[in-house]
């Protein structure tokens, strides 16, 4: 079959023919349609890994995917053959991962598709669409909850955006001018273009009495610092790469803390059937094809990607 994977880690990505995988008990043989690109991938084949986890090499990039069940292992309950599905596939201790024709997931990770878009509008949602929900929840957004979601216009923020929007919540997004009208459509109450200065005074200008949660995707610990300026008293704030200190923040009456995602099967359910319902738009940018993997990643490496970049298979 052919894979885009990485001999080892630091490598360049290649479009290589591998042997078919086999699901083992638990684990379901997907013929891939679409694979969703996140930035998780290339930090894994540069290593991010490292010896937390056991590679096998050469190793399969990419996590999301969605595509038609080919085969089951043993003990498999949720699948039959036929079933269209999508979730995560990275499995380094198998060298296995989405980038690919054929990918084997555990039964656990994977759930049905939703109806209603294609592969390719699924394979864009796993990973940043769980991470959205997650994050929704575990700040506890409600009703009549004002949110500063700065990072808005990514994956994970354009799908937050519209969760924290559809549980009542008053958003404020970061966006440039340019990006300003799509994050309204997707439910922001009003969007801080964070080029034109300071996000925090600007925020605070407009909202003297700040923000109950701040959702922060991009700043370092001294951006970070700056922004739970916003965060009124006994408020929340959120750091997607490590930025909170916990102890500072409960030090100036915040609750805080460093986000880490916990995937399921269920959560995977509730998306898809959040998009049924027509309560969640997922953006694509771009489609491309395998082939063109390589090139995509550079992209999405250096920021020059623009929206959710899917690869046809």
């Amino acid at each position: 079959m052919r894979a885009v994977a990485v001999s080892a880690f630091g490598e360049q990505p290649q479009l290589m023919d591998l042997p078919q995988p086999e699901p083992g008990p638990g684990e379901v043989l997907v013929r891939l349609s679409a694979a969703g690109l996140n930035p998780v991938d290339w930090k894994i084949a540069d290593g991010m890994l490292g010896d937390a986890v056991p590679t096998a090499f050469p190793l399969v990039l990419g996590t999301d995917g969605a595509g038609e069940v080919l085969a089951i292992g043993t003990g498999v309950r949720r699948f039959t053959v036929g079933d269209a599905v999508f979730g995560q596939f990275q499995r380094p201790e198998q060298g296995g991962g989405s980038y690919c024709e054929l990918a084997v997931a555990e039964e656990s990770r994977i759930a049905h598709a939703a109806r209603s878009v294609t592969y390719a509008t699924s394979a864009a949602l796993p990973t940043a669409g769980m991470t959205a929900y997650n994050l929704v929840e575990e700040t506890r957004i409600s009703e009549g909850k004002r949110v500063l979601i700065v990072g808005a216009t990514g994956g994970v923020g354009t799908f937050a955006t519209q969760l924290a929007a559809g549980r009542g919540a008053e958003v404020i997004a970061t966006a440039r001018a340019s990006n300003a009208e799509l994050m309204r459509t997707l439910g922001a109450a009003e969007t801080v273009d964070h080029t034109a200065g300071p996000v925090a005074n600007q925020v605070l200008a407009a909202h003297p009495d700040g923000v109950d949660v701040l959702i922060d995707m991009t700043g370092g610990p001294e951006e970070f610092g700056e922004l739970t300026r916003t965060v009124r008293d006994g408020g929340t704030a959120v750091s997607l790469i490590g930025s909170a200190d916990a102890d500072d923040l409960t030090e100036h009456n915040l609750r805080g803390f460093n986000f880490v995602n916990r995937p399921s099967p269920q959560l995977l359910e509730i998306l898809a059937g959040h998009i049924d319902a027509g309560r969640l738009t997922v953006l694509v940018g771009r489609e491309v094809s395998l082939e063109e993997a390589p090139e995509a990643l550079a992209a999405s490496r250096t920021g020059r990607a623009q929206g959710k970049t899917v690869l046809s298979i």
